[in-house]
């Protein structure tokens, strides 16, 4: 199997790589981001997936805890109500941030918990205990499951403990089994799930809409588009995997986490977004949920305020299943004027700090350069006058007998114009 650092990146994937960036951490921080990607078969959507396990921070639990219990927050029954001084002499331990699959002959025993046959049936010391399940194994981790449109048809069961994962930050299992009293836990898992929309039974909104609205980030990956990047993906095959690389993006994890308290989202994008759900009727406000987060873990990130491309970047895979093509367009179109706004506002704030002396030289190099270009035009006119005249005599016109007609309106520098008086789109004309 490739290892994270083994992988290409084109424009065909680049977006995933990001909203994996985002999904761990998210997760690293303790509130799952959930993500489906989608493709065409071969794409590499399931092997980007997988290899980014390799590049997860590891996490701290209570020592042996199977639950992955947080030292700072317990939330299994064994040790939710232990004082902290309690929990200090148990210990805690490192581990890997936990990535478990889903498959598709799993049954709801293997997915939530079911009686531990094995202590059941001991010969010294029968007792009825709880064989945990894939998910609250995964607590602060990670689910993945591949195909996730087939799960989706075949296994109604295991969506509808999905729905009650995915349904709130952190989500919630229930574990019934005769023999044992029901035990209800709190989980936090990301759940990442990958599919291919043209293949039976069809894209998991049309199957499951309920569940495809739990997807905090829908990500279209496309196949490569150039020779160089072909080339590229099949000469990694054979390099090793660069540790290091691996080892400074768990580092960049780390150190993100800690900023995260350092960066918000301004007021003017919150209100961008609501303004967004009532002008353009979306459905689900969890989708401007998932906005407003992915914003704020993609800042920390970065290491930067977040801007309106960022708002727009996020937009495309969190609304991409939860409204239709031609709505998402005209928020996106609405979105660019607003960021060319922006970046005219910054140009003029610019210009004034300056000062007046950089202005008055500025303006005055572009009187200069409008002059010059006006004497060269001048010139080339006069050239053309010359030859086309060249043997010939003006005839004389008397100036009674020319009519002269006045513009309709004013003549004003090109510059002062606006630039939709200039250009016209194609709908426009």
């Amino acid at each position: 199997m490739k290892r994270y650092s083994q992988l290409v990146r084109h424009d065909g994937n680049s977006c995933l790589f990001d909203i994996i960036d985002v999904a761990i951490l998210s997760t690293y921080a303790d509130v799952p981001v959930h993500i489906h990607v989608e493709g065409l078969r071969g794409t590499g959507k399931t092997t980007i997936l997988r290899a980014s396990r390799n590049i997860f921070p590891k996490i701290e639990r209570i020592k042996g805890c199977e639950y992955n219990c947080d030292p700072k927050e317990p939330h299994c029954p064994n040790h939710k109500d232990l004082p902290p001084e309690e929990i200090e002499k148990i210990g805690v331990e490192l581990i890997d941030m936990p990535f478990l699959e889903i498959s598709h002959s799993a049954k709801k025993g293997t997915v939530v918990g079911s009686i531990d046959v094995g202590k059941l049936l001991s010969k010294n010391n029968p007792q009825a205990a709880l064989l945990l399940g894939t998910i609250p194994r995964a607590h602060r981790g990670v689910i993945f499951i591949d195909e996730i449109n087939r799960l989706a048809d075949t296994s109604p069961e295991i969506v509808d403990i999905l729905l009650d994962v995915m349904g709130t930050k952190p989500g919630r299992i229930q574990i019934e089994e005769t023999g044992l009293p029901t035990v209800e836990i709190p989980v936090k898992v990301s759940v990442w799930a990958a599919s291919n929309p043209d293949e039976d039974p069809g894209p998991l909104e049309n199957i499951r809409r309920q569940l495809s609205d739990r997807f905090d980030f829908v990500v279209d990956v496309e196949k490569p588009k150039s020779i160089g990047t072909v080339l590229d993906i099949l000469e990694c095959r054979q390099q090793k995997e660069n540790l290091e690389l691996e080892r400074e993006k768990v580092k960049k994890f780390i150190e993100a986490r800690k900023k995260l308290s350092e960066f918000q989202v301004p007021e003017e994008l919150k209100t961008t977004l609501a303004s967004m759900y009532i002008k353009y009727g979306l459905e689900s406000i969890r989708g401007l949920e998932s906005i407003l987060h992915g914003i704020w873990i993609l800042s920390a990130l970065q290491g930067k305020k977040p801007e309106v491309k960022d708002l727009a970047y996020l937009v495309r895979v969190a609304l991409k299943h939860r409204t239709d093509s031609k709505n998402l367009a005209e928020i996106l179109k609405n979105l660019e004027n607003l960021n060319s706004k922006n970046a005219e506002v910054f140009q003029r704030q610019q210009i004034e700090l300056s000062g007046k002396e950089n202005i008055a030289s500025s303006k005055q190099r572009e009187k200069n350069k409008n002059n010059n270009n006006n004497i060269d035009i001048f010139r080339k006119m006069f050239s053309i006058f010359s030859r086309a005249l060249k043997g010939k005599t003006l005839r004389k016109i008397e100036s009674k007998n020319v009519e002269i007609c006045a513009p309709s309106k004013k003549a004003v520098p090109l510059r002062q114009l606006d630039f939709n008086d200039c250009v016209k789109t194609e709908d426009e004309l």
